[in-house]
């Protein structure tokens, strides 16, 4: 049987493990384009809920430890790999629903649960995916338990498996049998297993190594502690940690121990064959540092007021409190729109929309951030538009936590669909109606981008080397170029048909006035008489240039 306090501990061993290696699966993503990168999204998504399990006590239940996870795994979701990640743990909880104590038929029970779930949230499930991963592990441990199984021996079936499932996605998918690597996000739910296996081993958390991260430089979670507690019950300011280089490989902690309690509380002293962990709230972190050199060399000594820490986080609580604001009967359609850029920001601010969330192409943001911009529109039903395809199940997560509005999230995949999106908005239309309007409105949008490949890649038919110019035709590959003004042209000529009228350049944060107006002018030429064009500075990332035409 696993504990709460051991479930907690794979779940922060997981998400340190996966912090530690998310370079590595951002390096599998087959598409060449710039974007939110699967290991970085289900890195902080995790990281989430690591950074709230910290606080929890060792006295903590299973059922206590998971819903709590599932909660900010939810919450701090980013793109779609995290929805998934955090789906499948929400699954896992509800498995554990009520339990103190787990054992391996109990967690059996949890992986079906949470694979159901995350395939159930998928409209169109692919498999050689994460999912594929998740499913294939979690069956052949079912096939392979035996009656009286430890939950470590029961884990270790569930990563070999994982593993080989992983293994197998390039003959499932052929766009990753093509670029000759495995799925990005399967590698990353492989890590995740792994790191949570080290605990159920035995061998303890995998220590983090990002600078300031948890694991090993951050043995007790005060930096959330001190924003949970009452400044009453912080008695001393300082939180104080360091390791301590061991000099005498028999040295008494327990002297160390005692000496740290007399001066603070809170202490924390904990040590192997080469080196001593340290902990404690004290007024004075002098003394406790003149006191471990006796011991022996420090490392990694680290500081915090926990009193300034307080404060902060009570008014940042209070702001994010003030900004859930209350609906007002007199404004029942509200908007929520995701942009990056200040120039397309005010687009859809002209147009009406409430709230802008930055965020799009390399920086997805959270379900939680969605809900927040959406709680802050004062309206009964809030219409959400993620203008990013990696950020729509982010959205559609939001709109199942919100309990005090409606939300309505149009499936928009870029910003001129957006933009389209909230022109045909009309307010004589019931909700219903508006959304199949709008999504139709969006749909009609023939979109072009032009931007850098991020990458090497062998996809779609196309030999792509890093930082050559990609021309994205409605989000697929189109061609490659090297000069931008025939990159424009051409793939302005290729979104136009008999029936276009209307053209809108939208031109980023790297592309200079003088550049703009040379584009312009390129572009303008190619047009037939009859078709209008608009030319906007948008300052957006990522895209040198947004390509709408209607």
């Amino acid at each position: 049987m696993i504990t709460g306090q051991i479930l907690r501990d794979a779940m922060i061993s997981a998400a340190n493990s996966l912090g530690n290696q998310r370079q590595r699966v951002d390096s599998l993503n087959v598409f060449p384009v710039p974007d939110g990168d699967t290991g970085t999204n289900m890195s902080m998504t995790i990281g989430a809920a690591a950074q709230e399990l910290l606080g929890m006590e060792d006295s903590a239940g299973v059922y206590e430890v998971a819903h709590t996870a599932a909660a900010a795994l939810l919450r701090g979701a980013r793109g779609n790999s995290g929805v998934i990640t955090s789906l499948l743990f929400r699954g896992f909880s509800k498995g554990l629903k009520g339990k103190e104590t787990a054992g391996a038929e109990d967690i059996l029970a949890a992986l079906k649960i949470g694979v159901d779930a995350a395939y159930k949230a998928v409209m169109k499930p692919t498999e050689g995916t994460m999912l594929t991963v998740a499913r294939l592990s979690a069956e052949a441990a079912r096939e392979q338990y035996i009656l009286g199984m430890s939950v470590q021996e029961l884990w270790d079936i569930v990563v070999r498996e994982a593993a080989a499932a992983l293994e197998q996605t390039p003959e499932m998918l052929p766009v990753l049998k093509k670029a000759g690597v495995v799925d990005a996000g399967g590698q990353g739910l492989l890590i995740i297993y792994q790191g949570m296996q080290s605990v159920f081993q035995g061998n303890g958390i995998v220590p983090s190594q990002e600078a300031g991260a948890g694991g090993e430089g951050s043995i007790h979670p005060d930096a959330d502690v001190a924003g949970e507690l009452d400044l009453a019950d912080l008695t001393y300011p300082y939180c104080t940690e360091f390791i301590i280089l061991k000099e005498d490989k028999n040295a008494d902690i327990l002297k160390l121990r005692a000496y740290l309690e007399s001066i603070g509380d809170s202490a924390v002293v904990v040590d192997d064959e080469d080196i001593i962990k340290c902990h404690v709230h004290t007024a004075d972190p002098g003394k406790a540092i003149q006191k471990a050199l006796q011991f022996g060399m420090l490392n990694k000594i680290k500081i915090d007021n926990m009193w300034i820490q307080h404060d902060i986080k009570k008014k940042a609580a209070t702001a994010k409190a003030q900004n859930k604001v209350a609906v007002d009967p007199d404004q029942p359609h509200g908007f929520v729109s995701v942009a990056a850029g200040d120039g397309v920001k005010q687009l859809f601010l002209d147009l009406g929309v409430h709230q802008v969330v930055s965020g799009g192409q390399t920086m997805n943001p959270s379900t939680d951030d969605i809900l927040r911009a959406a709680e802050a529109t004062p309206c009964q039903t809030v219409y959400v538009l993620p203008n990013n395809k990696n950020i729509i199940m982010a959205a559609e997560q939001a709109a199942k936590l919100c309990k005090s509005r409606d939300i309505k999230v149009i499936p928009t995949r870029t910003i001129p669909q957006g933009l389209s999106a909230m022109l045909a908005f009309d307010e004589g239309r019931d909700p219903a109606g508006n959304v199949l309007e709008m999504t139709k409105a969006a749909d009609r949008v023939g979109t072009g981008q032009i931007t850098f490949a991020a990458r090497d890649s062998d996809y779609d038919g196309y030999k792509i080397k890093e930082g050559e110019l990609l021309g994205l035709e409605n989000g697929k590959v189109s061609f490659t170029e090297r000069d931008l003004k025939k990159a424009a042209v051409k793939l302005t000529k290729a979104l136009l048909n008999k029936e276009s009228s209307f053209v809108t350049v939208i031109y980023g944060e790297d592309i200079s006035e003088e550049q703009a107006a040379e584009l312009e002018t390129a572009i303008r030429e190619k047009l037939p008489d009859q078709v209008d064009l608009a030319f906007v500075n948008g300052g957006q990332p990522v895209y040198y240039l947004i390509i709408s035409v209607e």
